[in-house]
């Protein structure tokens, strides 16, 4: 399967795991991920656990490798910086890599790319320190790791015992406890004792808190034409080339559009001349945007408005409360968290220099 496909398969399924990750037997087919079931104690084999020889990069550690983990558990992560649900497991992950340590487990990032710009080895630096990630990241920028563990989601955990052999798997988020039991499980296995059996407590905040599945409905949203849905402006998208859009006068439910002169390419709309803005009609508690600068690094204002006005208690952690906020590097930012009753709301936000690319809508 090429990575192209891959990443295709991926991005239509990828956030379809709230709240119904399961845990599942290695040798279970793959549609019990679907599911909300779950398996018993971690008895099944999935095989040997690949090598990572194949990683552009190693952050955090020297290379490591299936020979020099051997008498080790093993838990690899496979995400990406800009996924929300992919960062929103991450006080857990820590938490576990802090915690049983000293017992023998560890946690490796397995940094697997979407967009362009998570190829970049600089930009998963910035991400991994910015994250506070001190566990060993391996980046996997050309899809070598991913396709080894035939892997297919973010996020997506592996379990690996102490001779080598894939124990367990899980896809998204949820399911922490059970994640943890089974990392005691294997640690137990390999001799491990002395550790505290209590599950970690985390308290995830900003981006990293958990989502308001009960009233969330919004879907992903792809702002390049290569996966975009549901785009309202009265004008046809003119692929690769600069073109005049306006705004949608009444865009129903998780419709949204573009205002202002931009290029709207495969991955990304790209604003050729401030102002411009991008208008979304969204149900949701949070609202996130992958944004990205201008090609060559210089940051972009931006404006944020709710049904109007300014957010005010409403504003994300990426923007104040007057709405103002800039767009410094490529990655996810949260720009609304509703305080109140959840309700459809009109969000916009408008660019007040020109470059800035627009990518991808997330909810929580």
């Amino acid at each position: 399967m090429s990575t192209i496909k891959i990443s295709r398969k991926i991005n239509s399924h990828r956030r379809r795991f709230l709240g119904a990750a399961a845990m599942t037997i290695a040798a279970a087919p793959i549609a019990m991920a679907w599911s909300a079931e779950k398996s018993g104690p971690a008895g099944g084999d999935e095989g040997p656990m690949p090598d990572l020889g194949g990683a552009n990069g190693w952050l955090n550690s020297a290379p490591l490798s299936r020979e020099s983990l051997r008498g080790k558990v093993v838990f690899v992560d496979f995400w990406t910086y800009t996924c929300i649900n992919s960062l929103r497991p991450l006080p857990y992950v820590r938490g576990w890599a802090a915690k049983y340590k000293d017992a023998g487990l560890v946690v490796i990032g397995a940094h697997t790319p979407e967009f362009s710009f998570e190829h970049e080895p600089v930009n998963v630096e910035n991400a991994v320190r910015d994250l506070k990630i001190t566990y060993p990241v391996a980046i996997d920028s050309n899809y070598a790791i991913w396709q080894a563990f035939n892997n297919n989601y973010w996020p997506a955990q592996y379990f690996i015992d102490a001779k080598g052999r894939i124990r367990f798997h899980h896809f998204g988020e949820g399911e922490y406890l059970e994640c943890e039991r089974v990392i005691q499980q294997l640690l137990k296995e390999n001799g491990a004792s002395g550790f505290d059996t209590d599950v970690v407590s985390v308290s995830g905040v900003g981006i990293e808190a958990p989502p308001d599945i009960d009233d969330e409905q919004s879907p992903e949203t792809y702002v390049g034409y290569g996966e975009a849905q549901n785009f309202a402006s009265p004008e046809r998208v003119a692929r690769d080339s600069t073109k005049i859009y306006s705004r949608p006068a009444r865009p129903a439910l998780n419709e949204w559009g573009l205002s202002g002169s931009w290029n709207v390419g495969k991955e990304s709309a790209e604003l050729q001349a401030a102002p411009g803005s991008v208008v979304y009609r969204f149900h949701s508690r949070d609202l996130h945007f992958v944004l990205a600068p201008t090609k060559d690094g210089k940051p972009v204002r931006f404006k944020v408005t709710l049904d109007g006005a300014a957010p005010g208690e409403h504003c994300g952690s990426d923007c104040a409360p007057d709405g103002s906020g800039e767009v410094r590097e490529p990655r996810l930012y949260q720009l609304i968290r509703q305080k109140e009753k959840i309700m459809d709301r009109t969000f916009e936000i408008e660019f007040l220099d020109p470059g800035a690319r627009a990518v991808d809508f997330t909810f929580g």
